[in-house]
């Protein structure tokens, strides 16, 4: 495979987990602000099944060599910092 190819490749990989990531983030923003408080286990159950098959995909494309293991970290970690900001938030309102 080219350089060129496995550089799309990679960023089209990086592309479709950042929406990923996106989509979590809104499906997480919706439950809280229409159905349950954070408190409530079916809140923890989705966040944590969709943080680990986020995880996975991301291990997945790691393990392919289509993203580094460093930029596939600092995705999750900042829609972990993304999802705490908006858990902090709804609990002081």
């Amino acid at each position: 495979m080219s350089v060129e190819t496995l550089s799309g490749q990679s960023e089209k990989a990086y592309a479709l987990l950042r929406e990923d990531a996106q989509k979590i983030l809104k499906l997480i923003e919706v439950q809280m602000a229409n159905l349950t408080m954070p408190q409530c286990p079916l809140y923890e159950e989705v966040l944590d099944t969709q943080m680990f098959g986020l995880s996975r995909e991301i291990d997945f494309a790691i393990r392919l060599n289509l993203i580094q293991e460093e930029d596939g970290k600092e995705l999750l970690g900042q829609l972990e910092r993304q999802l705490s900001a908006l858990h902090d938030a709804s609990i002081k309102k």
